[in-house]
């Protein structure tokens, strides 16, 4: 999940690797999203920050999560979750 606030709006530099390593995995078990943080409660703890922060989920838990936009270690954290 691409956890982003309003005035910021989703990281689009990552949408491209996302493309490639579903295209690449073609897994059902991954899946992407983007989450705007000041419309949801629970993300609240990630709002007032100007830097990207992906969220990984698995089973219904946080399991990872990436701040800022670093293509290999999102691709590795991606990839270690499946």
């Amino acid at each position: 999940v691409d956890a982003f606030q309003a005035w910021c709006g989703p990281c689009k530099t990552v949408v491209d690797l996302f493309r490639k390593l579903k295209n690449e995995v073609g897994s059902d078990l991954l899946h992407f999203a983007v989450a705007e943080v000041d419309s949801i409660d629970a993300l609240e703890k990630y709002r007032g920050k100007c830097e990207p922060v992906f969220l990984f989920y698995a089973g219904g838990e946080l399991v990872a999560v990436v701040r800022g936009v670093t293509a290999p270690l999102l691709q590795k954290t991606i990839l270690e979750q499946l």
